[in-house]
């Protein structure tokens, strides 16, 4: 996240109370992740637990804390208090539009209304990876046309 001067994106959502995570639903959510990482080239950071303070704030804080938050996005999930937020540090906003983030967050919400809170993290990374998709340079690997 860059500095005052330029604030995080951040969408927020509501999200209902849901039960602990499983190491098999663990598992999915770090493979949607290394997914998304590897579509778009942005570092990709997952936060399942009670917000400190106020979600935004907390947030941002964690995703601050990262260690290359300008290339990262954070997807924060507050099932106790149903807050969900989506922090973009300053290079992965390029690449990420707030659209796309409301978007990516309206399917992690549509999924949390029925309880599946896994689900719909695991869908919504995948969402976001796939809007952030680099496009590929077709020119770029051959010598002949360069």
């Amino acid at each position: 996240m860059s500095k005052a001067t330029t604030p995080a994106s951040t969408w927020v959502a509501r999200v209902p109370a849901g039960d602990s995570i499983t190491p098999s639903q663990r598992e999915w959510i770090k493979r949607a992740v290394r997914n998304a990482e590897t579509a778009s080239g942005l570092t990709f950071s997952v936060f399942i637990g009670v917000a400190e303070e106020d979600s935004r704030a907390y947030a941002e804080r964690l995703h601050r804390s990262l260690t290359d938050p300008d290339h990262s996005v954070l997807v924060m999930c507050d099932p106790e208090f149903r807050r969900l937020e989506i922090v973009t540090g300053k290079d992965a906003r390029r690449v990420l539009s707030d659209l796309e983030c409301r978007l990516a967050a309206a399917a992690m919400q549509t999924s949390f209304a029925g309880g599946d809170i896994v689900g719909g993290l695991t869908a919504g990374i995948q969402q976001l990876g796939g809007a952030a998709r680099q496009p590929r340079t077709l020119h770029a690997s051959r010598p002949d046309l360069g």
